[in-house]
């Protein structure tokens, strides 16, 4: 199981590590934080240092009811920002997380590697096309609406298969466009109730079914932390809980806050696995 990242291909046969860099002033846990160059580069630096694989980069936070940021002021947040890591860590695999099509296009031509979009390419009829243009990996993730209305749209009769049927569809439309390399990410958090999260959480070997590699992106979501009346802060031991059970179900990348305790989790299941 390999992805092609500029050439290079990726093994997921060992699992990896995505770090996530928000450059939103109001992502729901480190938002605001990375405001200047050398604070963007000190983090990307302290996360390759740890052990993370690829980079994913946002700048629209997609949290419940986040506010709408404009197409042209996504991307003045995230080409500069794209640019500055390429210019200093050239090696490195760049995803970004956007479901806009010329957001992932001026992405993709200043260099990045990968395109994670929260909406499947259902929020903007032109992504698949890109994607395909540019024959990078595309992560897909279930989601309904959009992040403004999300939690209004939890009714499901049956929400593991509505996920699988979900993905086969957009699988099968990616495919018409020559999208080679798809990995499918759930959605946790994203139009889900706690108790559905955690459904799909316990399913999650059902998602073998679409061989294709599985994302797991748990990290110190709400669906951890409003068990133990907690915060996002408070929400790492629970993360690592869940990043871990995600391996044993099969997730082949963690996409994650803090590296170093998830690089420990591959290194320790692949440990036991040897």
């Amino acid at each position: 199981m390999t992805i092609n990242c500029k050439g290079i291909l990726v093994d997921l046969a060992t699992p990896k590590v995505m770090g996530i860099l928000n450059i939103t002033p109001n992502s729901f846990y480190d938002g605001g934080k990375y405001k200047n160059e050398n604070e963007i580069l000190s983090q990307v630096e302290k996360m390759l240092n740890e052990g993370a694989d690829f980079i994913d980069i946002g700048a629209y936070s997609s949290k419940p009811s986040a506010e709408f940021v404009p197409e042209k002021e996504e991307i003045s947040r995230i080409i500069p920002v794209v640019n500055l890591i390429i210019q200093h860590f050239p090696e490195t695999y760049l995803s970004i997380d956007t479901f806009r099509s010329e957001v992932a296009k001026a992405s993709l031509e200043s260099g990045a590697a990968i395109i994670n979009d929260i909406s499947a390419g259902k929020l903007d009829d032109k992504m698949f096309e890109i994607i395909g243009k540019y024959n990078v990996p595309y992560i897909m993730m279930h989601m309904r609406g959009t992040p403004q209305t999300m939690q209004s749209l939890t009714n499901y009769d049956d929400i593991v298969k509505e996920i699988l049927f979900y993905f086969s569809e957009r699988v099968a439309k990616a495919r018409t466009f020559g999208i080679n390399d798809l990995i499918v990410d759930p959605g946790f958090g994203f139009a889900k109730t706690l108790d559905q999260n955690y459904e799909v959480f316990q399913k999650m070997e059902l998602f073998k079914i679409l061989e294709l590699p599985l994302l797991a992106g748990v990290s110190r979501k709400s669906m951890i932390y409003k068990i133990f009346d907690g915060t996002a802060e408070s929400a790492l031991n629970g993360t690592t809980v869940l990043n871990t059970m995600a391996l044993i179900s099969g997730a082949k990348i963690l996409r994650v806050h803090d590296i170093k305790e998830a690089v420990e989790c591959v290194t320790l299941f692949n440990k036991i696995n040897s």
